[in-house]
Parts: structure tokens; sequence; C-alpha cells
């Protein structure tokens, strides 16, 4: 079984992706849809995927849920919550009370560029992440380098909470810049509740210009750090579709873990989301 981890649906005419400004981000500024991503994965063997919140809206989640309930493509939803507000846990039960809410397996917050690059080691988002991880929920962490250190912080005061870092923490890869996100993620990887997602590459290289080689060395950092099985694969379609068609994302992952042995290729493909967000699937052979 094949699981994508990391993909986004929206759709422009119940909310605006605000988080699409400008020209370079024209292209992923219409509609996208299961549908749309079961024409994109044709042939590829996607057996499962895990939908991802795009906006800052609490209305979104429960959209989620209900695209999860009505498509059994969809093993689980990572859904929105201002980790920093003493009111997260009210708008959680919300989630929880939905008819959809045992699809509800991650929560995540948008830390990239935050102002405060400490955020995540506020004491109210510990104690938020804390009791997401008392509700047998993951918390996605959405950082670039700058708030990998506060991010360290959080995973130290939250021993008990399954972490997924989403898009190996995004380096500079077009810039060809290792540190300090290496340092970084080397101490963030000692935790081993911490897994992460090989997803969300391709948009931080040249978006024109880019070869399968020019992940390489990113990818032995993170694979010497996590080891194997806890690497996730992830596409981040449709935002992946300013650099890479899907198939060519998947070719990426393919390239980079082809000299995993069989038991390290299952558990990237499949067995590590299904472990870190308890999707309770078979692994082994495809969902039927």
């Amino acid at each position: 079984m094949k699981i994508d981890s990391h993909h986004h649906i929206w759709d422009l005419s119940v909310r605006d992706q605000d988080w699409i400004v400008g020209e370079a981000l024209r292209p992923i500024h219409r509609n996208f849809s299961m549908e749309d991503l079961r024409i994109a994965t044709a042939g590829l063997g996607i057996d499962k995927t895990v939908v991802v919140q795009t906006v800052t809206s609490y209305d979104e989640t429960p959209e989620l849920l209900d695209l999860a309930i009505n498509d059994d493509m969809v093993a689980g939803v990572v859904g929105w919550l201002d980790v920093s507000s003493s009111e997260a846990i009210k708008e959680l039960d919300k989630f929880q009370s939905h008819k959809g809410a045992n699809y509800l397996k991650g929560i995540r917050d948008i830390v990239q560029d935050n102002p405060d690059p400490d955020y995540l080691a506020r004491p109210q988002v510990i104690k938020n992440v804390t009791e997401l991880g008392r509700r047998g929920l993951a918390f996605d962490i959405l950082t670039k380098t700058p708030e990998l250190k506060g991010a360290t912080e959080l995973v130290k005061k939250c021993p008990e909470v399954q972490f997924v870092l989403d898009h190996i923490s995004k380096p500079y890869i077009s810039k060809k810049e290792f540190e300090p996100w290496q340092s970084l993620i080397k101490e963030i990887a000692n935790f081993e509740n911490v897994t992460c997602k090989v997803s969300g590459m391709v948009t931080e290289a040249n978006w024109k210009n880019w070869s399968n080689s020019d992940f390489s060395p990113y990818f032995e950092i993170i694979l010497n750090n996590f080891g194997a099985e806890r690497l996730m694969y992830g596409s981040d379609w449709p935002v992946c579709e300013l650099a890479a068609r899907y198939e060519e994302v998947f070719g990426l992952a393919n390239f980079l873990t082809s000299g995993f042995s069989p038991a390290e290729s299952e558990s990237f493909w499949g067995g590590c989301t299904n472990r870190a967000y308890k999707l309770g699937l078979e692994i082994g052979r495809a969902h039927v």
C-alpha cells in the first residue's frame, strides 16, 4: 500500500486561499479536487492519502472531515488550530464532535515565517499540544530553519506527543545552503517521537531548473538523522505543481529511496504514515 501523507484540496468558490499571492503562484490559484488528484496519481499506485489544512480558518477542518467521509481515498485529516490560543481546545472539541471526527488524525498550525521564531516554545502552545497528544492526535510541525529551535523546545516538553515534521523543514535548496538547518535537524531528530515527511522539496529548489541529484545531499542528512523507519512520502500536491508534476515528485521519491530494503520501502511508502497518524490501515497490500 502506498499512502501520500501530505496533499491539499481547495475550492476558491468556498473561500480564497489568501496565501496564494503574486504572479509566481498564479498557476495554483484555481480549484483542486480529489478527482484532480486521482488524475494526477493515475497509474502510480497511490491507495490512500492524508489531506492537510491550508488556511487559518476553523471552518476548513470540518469541510475536510466531510470530504473524508465521502471519499474513500482519504484516510486521515490534519486540521488547523491556533495552538497559541487559550480557546484552541474548545475549537478542538467542536472538531471532535463532528460526525467525521474519527478521520481527524492530526493538527497543524502555520509556523513558517512567524515573526516570533520561538512561537512553538510558548507555554500556551506547549499546553495545547500536550492535550493533542493526550487525545491521540499527532502535531504537524510546519517550519523553516528559523523556527526549528523553537520546535525542538516544544518536542522536548511533549514526550508523549507524536510529531510530524513537514517538508524536511524547508531548507534553502535553491541556495545550496545546509547550515544551520543541518545542525538543527540533527537536534530535533534525536527525539524518537518525531517523524519526517519527505515532501515539499521541489518548491524549495529552482522551480524551472532542478534535477533529482539536487536533493540527494539533503535527503542523506534526513536519512542519517531520522533513519528510514521515521521517514514518510508526501507529495505536497498541488503546491508541488509550481515546480513539478505529481509524477515527477513521485519519481524523485523513488530515486531518493532506491537503496532502501523492502522493509524500509514499505515503511516509507505507507507504514510510517500509518503509525504516526494512527490510520489503522493494513500495510502490505492495497486497501479495497
